[in-house]
């Protein structure tokens, strides 16, 4: 019975690992879709870690990132990324445990994972002898090469290109200025999409999974507006600092709303009792069309005062009531 039980830890274990570093290769080496895939990649850590337990499940993240190593050759920007993505898989799994809610849960997996990202790209530009703005620099550069030749391959017109070409020095000036805050919005974003996914797969296999209530009815906190208009004013300082601030502080609270505007078009989907085919076809087209995905963040932030889901406050005594 022993035997039988450590053979399935030890299959589990490989599966993990096996896993993990399909999805790895598959963000990789499919560059058209390859972004949907690295969504995916805190997922496996994530399940195994809930699974197995933490040194089991460490063990399959360790391996893991050995692989990763192996097969890109190197540590770079590159495998710090990836190692990042799992990261956050694995504390997510720590989390849980505690009972936290929803918002804590991702905040914390999210600062935890930026903090140890930003300790390692400071020592291996120290160890490299480069400083992390020239270093981030570069691989923006190599980064906007690489979409400018798959713009080639897909045909797009020679004049568009000869624009977005004579652009690219100014691109890259505002992405290495914004990618703080690009950083955070895509691990707010990785992680709601790790426990969203997450949940049915702990379900099916009898995994501990809180209940974090009708996140259809989530709101931000109000006292964030003030936040949003403070950072509003920044832009308009003389100061190329606060204005900066300002900007990256922006991107991030307006994720928050986009947060709270799905959460809006889901209740409002679940009321009206959309099928799931609408469903799918209704979030895609606001995945990739920029001018729905800001009015889904118009829409979570105005809701403050619209409370648009007739969202009751919560009861208080009758001192405060009246």
């Amino acid at each position: 019975m022993t035997q039988t039980f450590q053979g399935n830890i030890s299959k589990d274990i490989i599966t993990g690992i096996i896993i993990s570093s399909l999805i790895f290769i598959l963000s990789i080496y499919m560059p058209l879709i390859g972004f949907f895939f690295s969504l995916l990649v805190p997922l496996p850590i994530f399940f195994y870690r809930s699974k197995l337990g933490r040194v089991k499940g460490a063990i399959v993240l360790l391996v893991t990132i050995f692989l990763i190593i192996l097969i890109l050759g190197s540590i770079s920007i590159e495998t710090l990324f990836f190692v990042e993505l799992m990261l956050l898989g694995f504390v997510l799994s720590e989390l849980i445990e505690f009972n936290l809610s929803i918002e804590k849960i991702i905040l914390y997996a999210c600062g935890i994972v930026l903090a140890a990202g930003f300790i390692c790209l400071l020592l291996y530009s120290k160890s490299s002898h480069t400083d992390i703005e020239s270093m981030v620099s570069e691989y923006v550069s190599e980064y906007l090469k690489l979409v400018m030749e798959l713009y080639q391959n897909m045909g797009m017109q020679e004049e568009n290109i000869q624009i977005i070409s004579d652009s690219l020095a100014s691109i890259r000036y505002v992405i290495v200025r914004i990618l703080p805050a690009f950083a955070v919005v895509s691990s707010f974003f990785i992680a709601w999409s790790c426990l969203l996914l997450a949940k049915p797969v702990f379900k099916v296999k009898n995994i501990y999974y809180p209940d974090f209530g009708l996140l259809n009815l989530w709101k931000a906190p109000e006292f964030l507006v003030w936040y949003v208009i403070g950072c509003g004013f920044m832009l308009f300082l003389p100061s190329s600092g606060f204005k900066l601030f300002g900007l990256n502080g922006l991107i991030v609270l307006m994720s928050v709303y986009f947060f709270q505007g799905i959460a809006i078009v889901s209740f409002f989907f679940e009321r009206k009792q959309f099928p799931f085919a609408l469903r799918f076809i209704l979030y895609s087209l606001i995945a990739f069309q920029q001018i729905l995905l800001i009015f889904i963040i118009m829409l979570g932030f105005f809701d403050i005062w619209l409370n648009l889901r007739k969202i009751k406050p919560p009861k208080t005594g009758s001192h405060q009531s009246s």
